[in-house]
């Protein structure tokens, strides 16, 4: 068992409970909170599993060897889950992957891009960016659509649409953060045409071209949001619930961003609880259990 999911669960807690532990602390633990009990302890497997990868990745105190070691723990954790044996930190996942029949390379997908993110992301061109994002959450969203009782067809296109505009609203909320860790996920192209030219991430965000940067980049989120909502407006089947809100809860942040611009020095955005609620009622979701 890896020091991460020693982390995570202690050696007497049952992984359900590791499970929930970790995900309690995501941007997503509200929307997972209106699923039916099987879909919801699923989805906390789901998310608890990328918080303690994502964890991994972005300490910024031991080795990046060390970092390393643990991540490739887990791909082997996944494999032996998949072969049936026991598996350190995995088996908060084994119920989820039986049940849902969830794919092994999805899983792996998020590892990988939690190794992206270790070997140091600064400045990708527009095509690693969304390689980037197509491993951090599309990945994501394909593991999730499955657990919500998708068509395999529609499941995919939402997980495209609606992973790209999570991450790329991601993208942009974050730049100060991203760039006190030493990371620029702002595209080079952007960045070029916009006459940043410091690659050193602490300078590159305070240049003024920041600001039309990340509004390109939040009109392609935008255009995703867009086509997610029209995929989820057409009623497909399964549990819509929880995609509907975080694609809502997210919107809104990008909206946020939109009117508050990206002109240093920045405010952080984020939605308040009573805005939550809000979204919650507006949406008839507040207290539904499925």
């Amino acid at each position: 068992m890896t020091q991460s999911a020693v982390t995570a669960a202690g050696p007497t807690e049952a992984p359900a409970g590791a499970a929930a532990k970790a995900a309690s602390g995501s941007s997503f633990y509200a929307g997972m909170r209106v699923l039916p009990k099987a879909e919801r302890d699923a989805m906390y497997a789901v998310y608890g599993f990328c918080r303690i990868v994502d964890d991994i990745a972005d300490d910024q105190v031991r080795p990046i060897a060390q970092q390393r070691a643990e991540l490739q723990a887990w791909r082997e954790n996944l494999d032996a889950l998949y072969a049936g044996g026991p598996a350190g930190g995995a088996e908060m996942l084994r119920t989820a992957v039986t049940r849902y029949k969830l794919d092994k390379a999805d899983f792996l997908a998020v590892v990988d891009g939690m190794e992206m993110d270790l070997e140091g992301i600064c400045a990708p061109d527009l095509a690693t960016l969304e390689l980037y994002c197509d491993r951090v959450a599309v990945a994501v969203g394909l593991l999730s659509v499955k657990v919500f009782g998708m068509d395999e067809a529609v499941g995919r296109e939402l997980s495209h649409h609606l992973g790209r505009a999570l991450q790329f609203t991601n993208v942009v909320r974050d730049v100060d953060e991203d760039a006190a860790m030493g990371r620029l996920y702002l595209p080079a192209e952007y960045l070029a045409e916009a006459g940043v030219e410091s690659r050193v991430p602490a300078e590159a965000v305070l240049h003024p071209g920041i600001d039309q940067v990340c509004r390109r980049l939040a009109r392609t989120a935008e255009a995703h949001f867009a086509e997610a909502h029209r995929i989820l407006a057409a009623h497909p089947a399964g549990k819509l619930a929880a995609p509907r809100l975080m694609g809502a809860v997210y919107a809104s942040v990008l909206g946020k961003l939109s009117a508050r611009g990206w002109a240093p020095p920045r405010e952080r955005v984020s939605v308040r609880k009573r805005e939550l609620i809000w979204v919650l009622l507006r949406r008839g979701l507040l207290g539904w259990a499925g």
